[in-house]
């Protein structure tokens, strides 16, 4: 059995029951940093009796097929990240899918969320919400990411890194507005947990003093009245103006296809009609 086991993502007292009881029975745990690892232990009061072994993002494809053939010989295997749930922006994703594959039975130990913390304090809507990682590093691919956004009507969930965090904020203000209600959310059940919410073209000049430790970034969705109409010029006037804040003609193409609910060859011909 192979068990996704949620770490605290700040108080060691936020550790669920289980995941003492899952560490010290398994046969193999797999680390994203085994230093951490040996600190919750401590933490947690427990002595592992299995073998550990590290499972982070430069050898999770190399680490996978060893830590497959354990699950296929009957070991119990338990994965820990750093902090919050394996496989959401962290390693474990591979290891999942190969042990569904091999109809190994895959469960999970519950514990804190970074992604859900930020949104249940960030005081935007939570009915409707959906995860978006980590931005793309280099300029234009972050833009090209945003502008696929640009219309999205949920509550939109990003994780950054704090020396990022700036350019990042200015950027969502470039797309989805300077007065798009956000909130920054810094180093979550840590002591010094940061909540800070205004508009976006604020907050990256709030984040221009610098920001230090974890950070998620919790963004209200568009309007309702922003989705695209299914007609010749709404499709039109849609591509045009994603082109103007400059996505290229076959990002612009795509973004307005999906707001629409069409095929992108459809609005591939409304553009380029003669």
């Amino acid at each position: 059995m192979l068990v996704l086991a949620g770490t605290p993502i700040g108080q060691p007292g936020d550790a669920p029951p289980r995941l003492a009881a899952e560490l010290a029975g398994a046969d193999v745990v797999a680390a994203e940093d085994t230093r951490r690892l040996k600190r919750l232990t401590t933490d947690l009061g427990i002595t592992l009796s299995g073998r550990v072994v590290s499972y982070f993002e430069g050898n999770e494809q190399a680490r996978t097929p060893v830590l497959l053939e354990a699950l296929l010989a009957g070991d119990r295997v338990v994965l820990v990240t750093d902090a919050g749930m394996p496989s959401v922006s962290d390693p474990g994703y591979r290891l999942v899918a190969a042990a569904v594959e091999h109809d190994v039975r895959v469960t999970a130990v519950p514990g804190p969320s970074a992604v859900l913390t930020a949104l249940a304090v960030s005081g935007l809507p939570v009915d409707r919400f959906c995860f978006e990682g980590f931005l793309p590093r280099k300029a234009g691919e972050r833009s090209r990411r945003l502008l696929s956004l640009a219309k999205e009507q949920r509550t939109m969930v990003f994780f950054e890194a704090p020396h990022r965090t700036e350019a990042a904020l200015a950027a969502m203000a470039d797309v989805f507005g300077d007065d798009r209600p956000a909130a920054v959310c810094r180093e979550l059940t840590k002591t010094y947990e940061e909540v800070v919410r205004d508009g976006l073209r604020a907050l990256s000049g709030w984040a221009a003093d610098g920001v230090r430790g974890e950070v998620t970034v919790v963004v209200q969705g568009a309007e309702a009245s922003a989705a695209v109409e299914n007609t010749p010029e709404a499709l039109r006037e849609a591509v045009a103006e994603l082109e103007e804040e400059g996505a290229s003609r076959k990002d612009a193409i795509a973004t307005v296809a999906k707001l629409a609910g069409v095929p992108k060859r459809e609005v591939y011909d409304v553009v380029h009609v003669r």
